[in-house]
């Protein structure tokens, strides 16, 4: 449908193409590399994983490596968001059940408020909470011990958590936007578990118009997928990839063969980076008010303020000269009189 969004979600379409181990997972080698040396170790250690956080803008695969932790770590995986987190004691339940090696798995964690962050804490940490059953003088408050479990966080803004509830995490990795070869093996990958056929040309093409995100090239491939079979094609081609994404809204003309293109929100972020160094600019120019927001104005200049200072001083000599012959002669016109009258 043309003007709908590629980066929506479509949990059952994208579950069918989620990979089932590391191996089959393609790009982020880096990130991928230290969660299969920290797996290793803590499976060898028979451990608990440490806490682990994915940063990176949406449709990058946090979900994916997620799941892919809990299954090499053999463990359940247990998923919420973070905007339906309101209070601490929704996370009770959640947590009581969980036993060793699950993965407890929050996405947009950083839109957790902040006292479900601190209720994190002697989870994350000492692996219990505590819950207050009464208020008042008769208060009283139970610690629940809990099972030895991962929590793995999922955001696209970092720098929106807390630097406690961000230093509980023992791995952070940040995933980067994909090259172009990366995301032509995950479309064929994907063409063949859909079983439709592509062609190189047809997939360099989606990967160029992908912007670095699997998710988005995944979606392009299932549009253009339908053009094909409408039109009773027995491969997708050039020609049928180009139709599938003008027919959806796609333009291609700022498409790069030598990479991905910016990812999404790269110009808001530009943008907003632009409009803080232009604040910065004007505080450091001149005096601001409390807020920060405007400039306030400098005090109106003195008469006189904006003459040379050699200027100034001049005629402030030539002033006092004049004045003192002024008095002289005032004085001079008394004296004459008062000898008069005498």
């Amino acid at each position: 449908m043309p003007g709908a969004s590629p980066y929506e979600r479509d949990p059952k379409f994208e579950d069918t193409l989620r990979p089932g181990s590391f191996d089959e997972f393609i790009g982020q080698k880096k990130a991928v590399q230290n969660l299969q040396i920290a797996i290793k170790a803590a499976r060898k250690r028979k451990e608990a994983l440490d806490h682990v956080l994915f940063s990176g803008l949406p449709g990058l695969g946090k979900t994916t490596l997620a799941r892919l932790i809990a299954f090499e770590m053999k463990g359940q995986l247990h998923t919420t968001m973070g905007p339906i987190l309101k209070r601490p004691g929704d996370l009770v339940g959640t947590l009581t059940k969980l036993e060793d090696g699950d993965v407890l798995f929050i996405d947009e964690c950083h839109r957790m408020l902040a006292d479900v962050e601190e209720f994190l804490y002697t989870a994350m940490e000492d692996f219990q909470i505590s819950i207050n059953m009464e208020t008042g003088m008769a208060g009283r408050t139970i610690t629940l011990p809990l099972k030895r479990f991962t929590l793995v966080g999922a955001t696209t803004r970092e720098g929106l958590l807390s630097e406690p509830f961000r230093a509980r995490f023992g791995i952070l990795e940040k995933l980067e936007w994909y090259p172009s070869p990366d995301l032509v093996r995950i479309l064929t990958r994907s063409a063949r578990i859909l079983k439709t056929e592509i062609d190189e040309e047809s997939a360099h093409l989606l990967a160029d118009r992908a912007r670095g995100t699997p998710r988005v090239a995944n979606r392009y491939l299932r549009r253009v997928r339908d053009v094909a079979e409408v039109k009773s094609a027995k491969k997708i081609t050039r020609a049928i990839a180009l139709e599938a994404l003008e027919m959806i809204g796609v333009d291609g003309r700022r498409a790069r063969r030598d990479g991905p293109q910016d990812p999404p929100g790269a110009d808001q972020a530009r943008g907003s980076g632009r409009a803080q160094d232009a604040v910065g600019r004007r505080r450091r120019r001149g005096r601001h008010d409390r807020r920060g927001l405007r400039a306030v104005p400098d005090p109106e200049p003195l008469p006189g303020a904006d003459v040379p200072r050699a200027q100034s001083d001049r005629e402030s000599r030539e002033a006092s000269r004049n004045g003192t012959r002024a008095g002289r002669a005032t004085a001079t016109v008394l004296g004459t009189e008062s000898s008069m009258k005498n």
